[in-house]
């Protein structure tokens, strides 16, 4: 590696210059290759930004920015007198709460009860097993729900009344619908969030549970007082971080098994801008509620940082 030489009369601050103007020319194609990311991040996520003056607006399409008549806040005081709105964002609330919670629970005991297996050969292929329907994209996922969960002829509902049960209509039940967005919502993530907490798992001292083993210590008193201590932590951040995605329900997954029988219970906020803007037409009061939303996840973001930050001293920047 070519080595640059400085003179005796350099200072420390010309010194790391020099070094960023060295390391510059040395990694301008690493550079380069930023380009495009940040070039789609600019024109995909920073341009539609403009499109939030419509909030502020009584949108018309075919008169544009410009000529839309410009009414101030009264798309937000609308906004809160809305009949609908009350449920709709509680419905939003209880889905992504149980998600979350759930969604910790299921990876974190399936990542201790995996670290327990003798067998890695076993181990891997379960593992890869439980990964496997993250990469299934909900349209898949929500036509095979629809056929297995169908009233008449679904497996579920064969398997229920084989056992003496009745038919339950899982995607027309409002309680039922959102116990099965957070049970099929598991079942698809689980699998990803496991690998956080093997990773964690992966970093205990074997030197611990030899320790352990040597002073009399069952494989369930290694599990309580060496593994779960070893992955709380982990823990503590994801559920902190999550309180970020508190007002994001899953739009993919409700959109995908949603139907007009559920929007009491299942309807959540972005269901409701996607009725409202596309189908409805209300441009300006849709970008109202997807502003209010986005304002409030920014908050609730910043703060589920500094809870991580003060509860287990993770840091982002």
């Amino acid at each position: 590696m070519k080595e640059v030489a400085y003179s005796h009369s350099d200072t420390p601050v010309s010194l790391r210059l020099n070094r960023k103007k060295w390391n510059m020319k040395r990694n301008w194609p690493l550079h380069m290759m930023l380009v495009p990311a940040i070039l789609l991040t600019i024109v995909f996520q920073y341009v539609p930004m403009a499109g939030i003056v419509i909030a502020f607006q009584d949108f018309k399409p075919w008169l544009g920015f410009t000529g839309s008549k410009w009414v101030g806040l009264d798309n937000f005081r609308f906004l809160f007198r809305y009949p609908d709105i009350n449920q709709v964002i509680w419905n939003t609330l209880v889905i992504a709460f149980f998600k979350i919670i759930a969604g910790l629970i299921a990876p974190f005991l399936f990542a201790v009860l995996l670290n327990e297996l003798r067998s890695m050969a076993f181990k891997r292929v379960t593992q890869t097993l439980v990964y496997l329907p993250h990469f299934l994209s909900w349209v898949i996922l929500g036509g095979i729900l629809l056929d297995i969960l169908a009233p008449e002829g679904g497996m579920v509902n064969r398997l229920v009344v084989a056992f003496g049960g009745q038919p339950i209509f899982f995607l027309g039940d409002g309680d039922w619908f959102r116990v099965t967005l957070i049970v099929s919502d598991v079942w698809k993530e689980f699998g990803f969030g496991t690998i956080v907490f093997l990773a964690s798992l992966a970093g205990i001292n074997p030197a611990l549970y030899e320790a352990a083993e040597v002073d009399g210590a069952s494989r369930l008193k290694q599990t309580i007082h060496i593994t779960f201590p070893a992955i709380v932590p982990m823990a503590v951040v994801l559920m902190t971080l999550s309180i970020g995605n508190i007002l994001n329900a899953g739009f993919d997954q409700v959109f995908n098994l949603y139907n007009p029988l559920v929007y009491e219970k299942g309807d959540i906020i972005d269901t409701f801008v996607y009725r409202l803007g596309i189908l409805n037409g209300k441009m300006s009061f849709a970008t109202t509620v997807g502003l209010f939303k986005s304002v409030v996840g920014t908050v609730l973001i910043v703060i589920s940082y500094r809870l991580a930050y003060k509860l287990a001293n993770y840091r982002v920047f």
